[in-house]
């Protein structure tokens, strides 16, 4: 599928609140208690669970995961096999990737 194919079947996600919420690409999944921002992104394998918030113009994707109560927002990127839970935040432009974890209540900027 080319880069093309997959924005043209993204759709927007429905936050909790009922606003409109940032583009989910068709192979990844965000649960619908989970809020997006408008211009945040999520895509490819990723996934998006829990009471977790993606902002600004932050970026999940690969087969990375963000879940529980977790924040990513700004410039931020979470990709790869990494994972952000628990009451962990990730912003300004940092990058979590790889096979990054991060859980607990820190954050990283």
């Amino acid at each position: 599928m080319t880069t093309e194919t997959a924005v043209e079947k993204s759709t927007r996600h429905t936050n909790p609140d009922g606003t409109v919420g940032g583009l989910i690409g068709p192979y990844a999944y965000v649960a619908p208690t989970a809020t997006v921002g408008y211009n945040a992104q999520v895509y490819g394998n990723a996934r998006v669970t829990g009471n977790a918030w993606v902002a600004d113009n932050a970026e999940v994707y690969g087969k990375a995961q963000v879940f529980e109560r977790a924040r990513v927002y700004g410039d931020a990127k979470v990709f790869g096999d990494a994972w952000v839970g628990g009451a962990a935040w990730v912003g300004g432009s940092a990058w979590v990737s790889g096979d990054a974890k991060l859980s607990g209540d820190g954050w990283v900027q």
